[in-house]
């Protein structure tokens, strides 16, 4: 929480890595279980502070979707947003490009096609699509 009693900027990164850690090592398991096993980084963020979000005990979504998949990147884009029974208040809408990385050689490697199987099940490339992973 900042001075002001609004959910700190730097919080809305931690929602953003806890949906992609679930999306890329949960779900992307049960579809493949060696999917982005080798590791993954971050090469970037955008993110667009829509409303501030006042510190309050409900919680808010995280609604991620895949917009783009390259040879050796995928995009995903975020809302974080009150619960649908709340209303559809918008708070961050992100995007995220992650690199899959293999750690014993300590550099960046391409999609695996389990990997790109997966992803294009959540794969929304339309300006404003939103798919819920």
């Amino acid at each position: 929480m900042d001075a002001f009693g609004h959910v700190n900027n730097v919080v809305f990164l931690r929602y953003l890595e806890e949906a992609r850690i679930d999306f890329m090592f949960r779900l992307a398991r049960q579809a493949a279980s060696d999917a982005f096993t080798g590791g993954s980084v971050v090469a970037g963020h955008e993110i667009t502070y829509v409303k501030p979000l006042k510190h309050r005990p409900e919680p808010v979504t995280v609604e991620m979707w895949v917009t783009k998949i390259g040879a050796a990147s995928l995009t995903v884009a975020y809302e974080v947003k009150d619960r649908a029974e709340d209303g559809a208040t918008v708070y961050v809408r992100a995007s995220t490009v992650v690199v899959p990385y293999d750690l014993e050689k300590e550099r960046p490697r391409r999609l695996t096609q389990e990997e790109r199987a997966f992803l294009k099940e959540y794969l929304d490339d339309s300006a404003t699509g939103a798919g819920a992973a």
